[in-house]
């Protein structure tokens, strides 16, 4: 069996958009839920106001072998400038993956 979700928002007088999807599948055993998420916003700015911030990366690698479970989380978050007929926009964005395993509990097993 298995589940997506997808969302896209769109926000256009904000300049941000939000793009989000989740997955759960029970596959030969294993019950797997992974998560995606994407956001930015682009933002207009003066050539002379230009603050860019630093980039941001964080992973996480979980393993927890008596509960029989996995987890994998990343995240990232950073900056680009661009310039469009000569304006000048900072697009800020943030993507995030997680992914959570666990092993599948059949009705025997819980049962006895």
């Amino acid at each position: 069996m298995r589940d997506l979700l997808y969302k896209n928002l769109t926000f256009p007088n904000r300049g941000r958009k939000i793009i989000a999807s989740s997955e759960v599948a029970d596959k030969e055993g294993v019950h797997s839920v992974v998560r995606r998420h994407f956001a930015y916003i682009v933002k207009p700015i003066q050539s002379t106001d230009v603050i860019k911030p630093q980039p941001y990366l964080y992973v996480l690698k979980e393993r927890n072998t008596k509960q029989k479970r996995e987890r994998f989380f990343c995240k990232i978050k950073g900056s680009v400038l661009a310039v469009n007929q000569g304006n000048f926009f900072q697009i800020l964005f943030v993507h995030t993956l997680s992914v959570d395993l666990t092993a599948s509990v059949t009705l025997s097993e819980q049962i006895g």
